[in-house]
């Protein structure tokens, strides 16, 4: 189970279809990690942590590795993120699964937060 504001996985991208099928290969061949697919995404647990592999595309599409905060409540870790001077880089948007947000810390890192709870979805 979760643990509350602690890092629930670790997320590396992958371009697209092609890539994610490397990647995958790359990490059973190399590790021995089994994967759970959900077509445009990949995760594991048997990494140590829940590692996840992200091929979905959009206009922000995940560059570097990233780490993802779980949290109980996603508006109000929003609303902490930002009021200590985080930046949005996503709004709260629903996965299988749960909801999340993205944001940079001011070091320009980026981390996504997550919560089990079904709240309406705000943003995109």
């Amino acid at each position: 189970m979760p643990t509350h504001n602690q890092i629930d996985l670790i997320e590396f991208p992958a371009a697209d279809a092609a890539t994610l099928k490397a990647a995958r290969g790359f990490y059973e061949d190399a590790f021995g990690w089994t994967f759970t697919d959900y077509g445009e995404y990949l995760d594991t647990s048997d990494s140590g942590v829940v590692a996840g592999i992200n091929a979905v595309a959009d206009d922000q599409q995940q560059r570097m590795p990233m780490a993802v905060v779980y949290v109980n409540d996603l508006e109000q870790a929003r609303d902490r993120v930002t009021a200590a001077g985080g930046r949005l880089i996503h709004d709260i948007y629903g996965f299988p699964g749960g909801r999340r947000f993205h944001f940079s810390d001011p070091a320009g890192n980026e981390l996504a937060v997550w919560s089990e709870d079904s709240g309406a979805t705000t943003g995109a």
